[in-house]
């Protein structure tokens, strides 16, 4: 028993002197080469039968797995300079006495490692006890104060190298984080660039198609009518208004752009149609007619003369076209319009003609002299009023609204207006009235000729027409527009 516990008291005394300079064994190499690592499993040899302070070891000992824990005495170079330091047990062997045992199972490892915590305990215990009892002598106590100094001391490294440990572990965390950031920001900020760089040739691809596809053309058929008229100036009548009806054939080109609300087009044409109106006058004319038996005087009356007058006309526009986003459309400029046909009829209502011969002082009534007027009316008709082949200068506009198809075509709706601001109509002058009388000569009667009142009466002719106009626009390339989405006709 004495001998255990002078083994104890020297493992204590050692290790508390390899407590207290493990800091600086560690700091500096020996110059011993050992053949263990500090923090080894390894077991003592069978044939080790002293540690290197001369004690023999307890039998227990050989059959444990047991850590290294120092390796040689630098505070104390001459005492144990090849020796090695074992965990638990505090005794110092020979490092030849050793074998490694880390590629030993776990489980044999830590099952040692708990019976030598379990010995530990044991020894720790029995030295309480002895202690409050006063069993240990001076030398005895001594050594558990270094022992315990010793412990404090190895506790407060372990502590200082939990901290080291702790820190580095926080550094090495935050160093990771740090790390994993700069790859999670690094990734993004690569994302962000692929995405602009895929945003910027998207972009360049439609500012590329957009400058291909910054016009569009259309093609339009239109119908309209409403009111018309030629617009007569007679000095004693006034003209009648009429209707018209014509078809448009259109063709358009127009420009666009983003920053714009409105597309902007020009649209030229042909428009064919018939137009009808007329005019009504009164009828007191007098004129002389020289025969070869002296001269007549005639005297023409008529209580009314309506003229009808229609024309087959042809128009070519050229004209400022304007489509806003919002559906609404525009559509400005000249139109020139000639009529190519130009048929009329005419009623004289109560006509009178008489002649009087001033060599003889006779009047002579109209049904002896023309055989005609055998009643109140006189009708006649005609295919050329004087208007035909006349041009037209006119100012022309049409306002409305427009939706989309599903086709991608387009529907518009909306009211027009032509005026005429020059008429290329001119009166011959050469007529003398309305019922034009051809004077007997010798065995021959008179004859009348009814003329077109257009045609003898009306001094200046002009032309307008105004009314509601249904077009379809065939769109190419297909354009859709802002408001079509939105449309809720179709």
């Amino acid at each position: 028993m004495k001998t255990i516990k002078s083994i104890l008291i020297a493992a204590i005394l050692i290790s508390a002197s390899a407590v207290s300079t493990l800091s600086a064994q560690q700091a500096d190499v020996p110059a011993y080469q050992f053949q263990v690592a500090i923090g080894d499993s390894v077991m003592i040899k069978p044939e080790c039968t002293k540690y290197l302070t001369g004690e023999t070891p307890s039998s227990w000992v050989w059959d444990k797995v047991h850590t290294v824990r120092q390796l040689g005495t630098k505070k104390d170079p001459n005492k144990y300079p090849n020796g090695v330091l074992l965990m638990n047990i505090y005794s110092w062997v020979c490092d030849s006495c050793l074998y490694v045992v880390n590629g030993r199972a776990q489980e044999a490892v830590k099952e040692a490692a708990e019976e030598q915590a379990e010995d530990k305990a044991a020894f720790e215990q029995d030295q309480k006890a002895r202690r409050e009892a006063g069993q240990l002598t001076q030398e005895e106590e001594k050594a558990v104060r270094e022992a315990e100094r010793a412990a404090r001391e190895a506790e407060e490294i372990e502590k200082r190298r939990a901290a080291i440990r702790e820190a580095e572990e926080k550094e090495a965390a935050e160093k990771a984080a740090r790390e994993a950031e700069e790859q999670r920001l690094a990734a993004e900020k690569a994302e962000e660039e692929r995405q602009k760089a895929e945003q910027a040739k998207a972009d360049s691809i439609k500012s590329a198609e957009q400058k291909h596809k910054n016009y569009y053309d259309r093609f339009t058929i239109g119908v309209r009518g409403g009111a018309a008229g030629l617009l007569h100036t007679v000095q004693s009548g006034s003209w009648t208004c009429g209707g018209d009806a014509l078809l448009d054939l259109q063709y358009a080109h127009y420009w666009t752009n983003d920053s714009r609300p409105a597309d902007l087009g020009i649209i030229v044409g042909l428009g064919i149609g018939y137009s009808q109106s007329g005019m009504k006058a009164a009828v007191d004319t007098s004129y002389t007619v020289s025969t070869t038996d002296g001269n007549i005087d005639y005297t023409l009356k008529a209580d009314e003369v309506r003229e009808h007058d229609g024309q087959l006309q042809l128009e070519v526009p050229l004209m400022f076209s304007m489509i806003h986003e919002n559906g609404l459309f525009l559509n400005v400029g000249p139109k020139f319009m000639i009529p190519v046909y130009t048929p009329y009829k005419q009623n004289i209502t109560n006509p009178d003609i008489n002649a009087y011969f001033p060599a003889e002082g006779v009047n002579v009534s109209n049904e002896v002299i023309t055989g005609y007027l055998k009643d109140n009316q006189l009708t006649n008709a005609g295919t050329d009023n004087g208007n035909q082949f006349s041009i037209n200068v006119m100012v022309t506009a049409e306002l409305g609204y427009e939706w989309t198809l599903k086709s991608g075509n387009s529907l518009g709706l909306g009211a027009y207006a032509n005026y005429c601001v020059y008429n290329s109509f001119k009166n011959n002058g050469s007529v003398k009235s309305l019922m034009d009388v051809t004077a007997p000569q010798g065995s021959s009667v008179a004859t009348v000729d009814v003329l077109s009142a257009t045609k003898t009466y009306a001094t200046g002719l002009g032309y307008f027409d105004a009314g509601i106009k249904l077009a379809y626009h065939f769109n190419f390339p297909k354009k859709q527009y802002k408001h079509f989405s939105n449309s809720k006709l179709f």
